[in-house]
């Protein structure tokens, strides 16, 4: 099957928009995509009519031109028809929005859906879900544009089976300054799963990160997912629900999935060089990290601070997270002195974590971190920041942006979150240099790029 119409349509065809009622999911998408998206949307209502001096066909084959994705949002008893039509109308694909399905016991109507779609070889996301928010093309999801701030164009894709968390992924993204490639709500998975998305998204150019929200998964489907993602020539991130007994019972009933055994899953997930994120919080640094940097490191972990305090709580969380920070040589201290200011030579202590204490300058910090880069055991490089200081100007997430990516190495940056940083923040996320705002996000970062590990 060809997913390309699912994610980057010409046309579509918003089917169960309303005539009278401009609240209805259907009208919510039809809206937002006429008005705010480069693909041409034609509203689909039974009875015809106009939707604000716009014709609304009453069947997808009243269109004229091609249609490539019809976006579903009927009652559930009548989609098998919708997509019939959409077959026999020539439609590529199709997202289901309807719920009333499996996920309420309902699965010999799912089932007919599915063999109506298998035998034309029409593929479809959901049923019982948000669809897809492609960036740059269109928006399924029925959440009017106000009321949730979507990602900037960027590198990493998300599936989700639960559209909620899928939209809160989505506001923090836009937050924090991730990007994405696609957005994608599975909902119960009828046909299109995990499985077929990896394949596209691995061929999918602007993709660097697959990050995927799993509930369960049907019979033997869990086995053929872990050998898939272990193939994938790009980092997976997994984040999976069902862990407690109470979670299990939540996932049947909302998306009717099998949870599984969640202890054997999650160790076949490390053996298998999956990142594996514990909430949606270490998911969020997660994918931060590896869409700056798709490498894995074995955890040597330099780090440079201008608080002995902070230091100190990164080591133990390091610790903590299985990365290690080395002790440097006396040669590798001395390089380190060497080049610092001589205002701060005599106080400075160079022996990993690096603080430069308080009295540092910006020149301190570029000199302790181009020192450290160039050093083989160190493979990774913590920058703690704290701007109140005298020394330290905006100009410093530029200069040492620079410093990584002469080195090649990851570099992750601690910054307390207040807007009037916002420019020293900029200079690194300008040059794709992921900035933390906690000391154990920072870490989280790097423990991604330990986790991750390419078999392909």
């Amino acid at each position: 099957m060809d997913l390309k119409p699912l994610f980057e349509p010409k046309t579509l065809a918003v089917i169960g928009v309303s005539l009278h009622n401009d609240l209805h999911p259907s009208n919510i998408i039809y809206y937002k995509n006429f008005y705010r998206y480069p693909v041409e949307a034609f509203p689909v209502n039974p009875k015809a009519g106009l939707l604000k001096g716009e014709r609304a066909y009453s069947s997808i084959k009243d269109i004229s031109e091609p249609v490539d994705l019809a976006v579903i949002a009927a009652r559930s008893e009548i989609v098998p028809g919708i997509v019939e039509e959409c077959i026999d109308a020539g439609v590529k694909g199709a997202t289901i929005i309807s719920g009333g399905f499996s996920e309420v016991g309902n699965t010999e109507l799912q089932e007919r859906v599915v063999s109506i779609a298998k035998e034309a070889s029409f593929p479809f996301i959901g049923p019982n879900c948000l669809g897809i928010y492609s960036p740059g093309h269109f928006d399924s999801f029925f959440i009017a544009a106000e009321r949730m701030n979507v990602p900037e164009m960027g590198n990493v894709a998300l599936i989700s089976q639960s559209g909620g968390l899928l939209v809160d992924q989505m506001i923090g993204f836009s937050v924090e300054g991730i990007g994405m490639s696609l957005a994608v709500s599975i909902g119960n998975k009828g046909l299109i799963r995990e499985i077929e998305l990896l394949e596209y998204l691995e061929i999918h150019e602007q993709t660097k990160v697959i990050c995927v929200y799993v509930e369960g998964f049907g019979s033997d489907e869990g086995r053929e997912f872990l050998s898939r993602a272990k193939k994938c020539s790009k980092p997976v991130i997994v984040l999976k629900a069902g862990k407690t007994p109470g979670g299990k019972r939540a996932v049947s009933s909302h998306t009717a999935s099998l949870a599984g055994d969640y202890k054997v899953f999650s160790s076949l997930l490390s053996q298998n060089g999956i990142v594996e994120a514990r909430n949606p919080s270490e998911l969020l640094n997660f994918c931060e990290s590896l869409s700056a940097y798709q490498q894995h490191i074995a955890g040597n972990v330099g780090i440079v601070t201008l608080s002995g305090g902070h230091g100190a709580l990164a080591t133990d969380l390091c610790s903590e997270y299985g990365l290690t920070v080395p002790t440097l040589a006396e040669y590798q201290q001395s390089s380190i002195r060497d080049r610092l200011t001589p205002a701060i030579k005599s106080i400075a202590s160079c022996v990993n974590p690096v603080d430069l204490t308080g009295s540092t300058t910006d020149d301190d910090f570029v000199e302790a971190a181009r020192s450290m880069m160039d050093m083989p055991d160190i493979e990774c490089l913590l920058i703690l920041i704290l701007p109140y200081v005298p020394g330290i100007s905006s100009d410093l997430g530029v200069r040492l942006s620079t410093v990584a990516r002469r080195a090649s190495k990851p570099m992750i940056i601690y910054v307390p979150r207040l807007e009037k940083y916002r420019m020293l923040m900029d200079g690194f996320e300008i040059n794709g240099v992921p900035v933390a705002h906690s000391i154990e996000a920072a870490v989280h970062m790097a423990q991604a790029l330990v986790k991750y590990r390419k078999f392909s």
